[in-house]
C-alpha cells in the first residue's frame, strides 16, 4: 500500500529522482483520454508520467539548443522548488507564508540596487510585471501608453486591460509625453536591441522592460550597456530567462517602491495586510532564486551570462566567415539573427539535434538564436543550418 499522500514518502521521492536521471527507463505507454476512476498508485502513475514529461521535454541545454530565450535551470532550483512544493506556502496571507514573503523581500532586496530601484515585488513574468508597472504609472498620472515597434506585446495588452489608449513612437521624434508612460525596451524579442535608456525624458513615467537583458546589470564585463536604467520610475526583469529560473519567476522593481506599491495595493476583510499588486495567491518562487544566489553568488552568476555572451559573438564570428551564411547585425544583448544566404533552401537543422528560432524582422525572415545556453556549441549550430 502507498504511504499516505501527505506524508514524506522517501523510496518515491528516490524514485521520482531515478526517473529525473533516466526517463527512458520505463515504457512510453499513452496517458488515459478521460479522468481514472481508480488511481494506479503513485510509482505506476510516475513511470507512466516521466517518458511524457521528461522524455519529450525539449532539452534546453542541449548542445544544439540556441534558439530561445529560455535558459536550462541549475540542478539546486530542482531541489528548493521540490521544497517549496511540498510546503505550497501562499504570500497573499502572512500566516501562510511566514519566511517565504519575508525571504521574496530578501531577493528584492538583492537585486533592486543593480537597476538603482528600491524595491519591489515578483511576479510570474514580464508580461505581468508591465501590468503592474502602467497599472502603477496610470494611478501616478499618466493616460496613455506609449513604444516603440520593439515593445513587447504586453505593452499593448496592458494598455487596453487597463482602458488606456496605446500610441507606437520613435524616440527621436515621440510627440507630447507629457501624459504618458513611455516604455523603452532593453533587449528587444526578435533582435535583442536595447533602446536608449535616456529617451522619453518628459514622459509622465518611464518604464523600462528588460525582461531579457535585465541580468546583465550583474556582470561588471556588460553593465554598461543598461546604463541610465537607474534613471527610470520602474523596470521588469524575467528571471526565468537570463538568471536561469524556473518559470514562473520575474520582478517588478521601482524607484519609489512604497508609493508604487501603495497605489496599486487593495484591502480584503480576510487579509491581514493589503493585497500589492495583479496576483491574489502566490506561491514562494523566491526561494529558486534565494538557493541560486546563494549557491553561486553574484559572480556566479554573472560568469554564466558572460559566457553566453561570448557564445553568441562566437556564433555571429562563424556565420561572418561562413560563405553560405549572413548575419543581420552583430549581437548586442546575445541574439543572433541569421540566415542562409540561398533562401529557397529550407531549414531542417531541428531534425538533426540542433534547434534555432525564427522571427520576422522589416518584414524578412531570419532565424534568431538567443544565447541563453551555457552549454550551446555554436560550431555545431552553424555547421548543421549550413548544410541544411
Amino acid at each position: 500500500m502507498d504511504v499516505p499522500p501527505f506524508s514524506f514518502d522517501r523510496d518515491g521521492l528516490e524514485k521520482a529522482l531515478d526517473l529525473l536521471a533516466n526517463p527512458s527507463a520505463t515504457i512510453d505507454t499513452p496517458l488515459p483520454v478521460s479522468a481514472p476512476t481508480a488511481g494506479v498508485g503513485t510509482s505506476a502513475a510516475l513511470e507512466m508520467l516521466a517518458p511524457h514529461l521528461l522524455g519529450r521535454a525539449r532539452d534546453l541545454g542541449a548542445p544544439g539548443f540556441f534558439a530561445h530565450m529560455d535558459p536550462p535551470t541549475p540542478w539546486i532550483t530542482w531541489a528548493v522548488s521540490q521544497w517549496t512544493a511540498s510546503r505550497n506556502q501562499n504570500l497573499l496571507h502572512p500566516d501562510l507564508s511566514p519566511m517565504a514573503g519575508a525571504m521574496e523581500q530578501l531577493v528584492v532586496d538583492w537585486l533592486a540596487p543593480f537597476f538603482g530601484m528600491t524595491g519591489g515585488h515578483m511576479t510570474p513574468g514580464s508580461t505581468v510585471a508591465n501590468l503592474t508597472a502602467i497599472w502603477a504609472a496610470r494611478e501616478a498620472g499618466a493616460t496613455e501608453v506609449v513604444a516603440t515597434h520593439n515593445a513587447h506585446l504586453s505593452a499593448k495588452k496592458a494598455a487596453h486591460i487597463l482602458g488606456m489608449p496605446f500610441r507606437q513612437v520613435e524616440w527621436d521624434r515621440p510627440g507630447d509625453l507629457s501624459a504618458s508612460v513611455a516604455v523603452i525596451t532593453a533587449g528587444g524579442t526578435s533582435t535583442g536591441h536595447i533602446e536608449p535608456l535616456d529617451a522619453a525624458s518628459g514622459a509622465r513615467w518611464r518604464h523600462v522592460d528588460a525582461a531579457w537583458s535585465g541580468p546583465l546589470r550583474l556582470s561588471p564585463t556588460h553593465s554598461q550597456l543598461l546604463d541610465g536604467i537607474e534613471h527610470a520610475d520602474s523596470v521588469a526583469v524575467s528571471a526565468h530567462k537570463w538568471l536561469f529560473q524556473p518559470k514562473e519567476s520575474a520582478l517588478i522593481l521601482f524607484a519609489d517602491a512604497r508609493a508604487a506599491h501603495e497605489s496599486v495595493s487593495v484591502d480584503g476583510a480576510y487579509l491581514a495586510v493589503p493585497n500589492v499588486g495583479v496576483l491574489g495567491s502566490h506561491g514562494a518562487t523566491a526561494a529558486p532564486l534565494a538557493a541560486t544566489l546563494l549557491a553561486y553568488g553574484v559572480d556566479g552568476v554573472a560568469q554564466w551570462i558572460d559566457h553566453t555572451m561570448n557564445l553568441a559573438e562566437q556564433l555571429y564570428q562563424l556565420i561572418e566567415r561562413h560563405p553560405e551564411l549572413e548575419a543581420r547585425t552583430p549581437p548586442q544583448s546575445g541574439v543572433v539573427n541569421w540566415r542562409r544566404i540561398d533562401r529557397s533552401h529550407p531549414i531542417t537543422a531541428a531534425d538533426q539535434g540542433v534547434f534555432v528560432s525564427t522571427t520576422t524582422i522589416e518584414g524578412e525572415p531570419w532565424l534568431r538564436s538567443v544565447a541563453a545556453n551555457p552549454m550551446a556549441d555554436p560550431e555545431l549550430v552553424v555547421n548543421v543550418v549550413a548544410d541544411g
